[in-house]
């Protein structure tokens, strides 16, 4: 069924955001279908992380609107989970009560807690604190906490950029899997035109000065895809002349 046949999960319409003179988004506009991961590339400056705050409704300043399931968005919702850069673990809480935390004072006890360590690969660690974890171990603790109240979009802002480049990956084909199977869309910020590609049904190329989409990629392979595929390879050329083009203005 075509994404025209249902209603977009999140709509989203910025006619303006500014930071005291300076105009970081001007008239953006994107939609994302149920299910779908759409990635934001583009240069730095160009608002990217801006537009995710604003889609989580930690930043309000701004002009336009954001629909989540048809309905205005006016404030932080259980629809939308957020993963940051870091993973953010209180360090004084177990593993099982960082991802339970939502649900308050003995959260980690919910049956949802150990069923996502499970599935991110951690089972068993529910009792351990965050200092004895790695980067990685760190990172799918704020995936499954991410998932916890069982939203229907995951945003992520640069949340693998921390680790080394095996552990990157590994994280990759989690992200793929866990929002396979829940049905989870994702919307991403990233630097890596590789990651966008090898995660993303779309890939949105912002512009700066101000902040806006400029163009969209449509990745059309099927999933598990081949970090080989000359298609990705093309579409990265694609992506790397556009993002030339802007430096040389």
């Amino acid at each position: 069924m075509s994404e025209s046949d249902h209603p977009p999960l999140l709509e989203v319409h910025v006619e303006a955001k500014h930071y005291t003179a300076r105009t970081v988004l001007d008239h953006l506009s994107l939609r994302i279908g149920h299910g779908e991961i759409v990635s934001l590339v583009g240069p730095s400056g160009c608002g990217k992380s801006t537009l995710l705050r604003i889609v989580a409704a930690l930043d309000r300043q701004y002009h336009g609107e954001v629909h989540v399931n048809g309905t205005p968005l006016n404030g932080p919702s259980s629809q939308i989970g957020v993963i940051f850069q870091e993973p953010r673990l209180l360090p004084w809480l177990t593993v099982a009560d960082n991802v339970g935390f939502e649900a308050g004072s003995g959260g980690g006890r919910d049956p949802r807690v150990a069923q996502l360590l499970a599935e991110v690969g951690l089972a068993g660690q529910e009792h351990t604190l965050p200092k004895a974890l790695s980067g990685g171990m760190a990172q799918r603790v704020a995936i499954a906490r991410g998932l916890f109240s069982q939203p229907d979009l995951l945003l992520l802002d640069e949340p693998f950029s921390a680790v080394d480049a095996m552990t990157r990956m590994r994280l990759q084909a989690l992200l793929l899997s866990v929002a396979r199977a829940h049905g989870t869309a994702a919307l991403l910020v990233t630097h890596d035109l590789d990651e966008a590609l090898y995660l993303s049904d779309r890939v949105l190329l912002m512009a700066a000065a101000p902040g806006r989409i400029d163009r969209e990629y449509r990745v059309a392979r099927p999933r598990p895809r081949d970090r080989r595929d000359p298609v990705l390879a093309d579409l990265r050329a694609q992506l790397l002349e556009r993002l030339d083009a802007f430096e040389a203005v």
